[in-house]
């Protein structure tokens, strides 16, 4: 069944110390390396979200830019 262009699916397995494995389809298209640090984001009503790795930077930018958009 083809789904959609530009979206996947994919099933990983939790192992006994709650790890998981990013299938390597997923690590080729978004470019994820050994060392990477990911961010996870939950909702108890619609699941884990995984954005891409560049979001990180982003959300740190949003979250700490000055109020109105003024610099120090």
């Amino acid at each position: 069944m083809k789904g959609p262009k530009g979206k996947y699916a994919w099933t990983a397995t939790v192992g006994e110390k709650g790890q998981i494995v990013i299938p390597k389809q997923a690590r080729e298209l978004f470019d994820i390396k050994p060392g990477d640090t990911l961010l996870l984001l939950g909702d108890e009503e619609r699941g884990i979200a995984i954005p891409p790795k560049g979001a990180f930077a982003e959300l740190f930018d949003m979250a700490f830019r000055e109020k109105d958009g003024e610099e120090k």
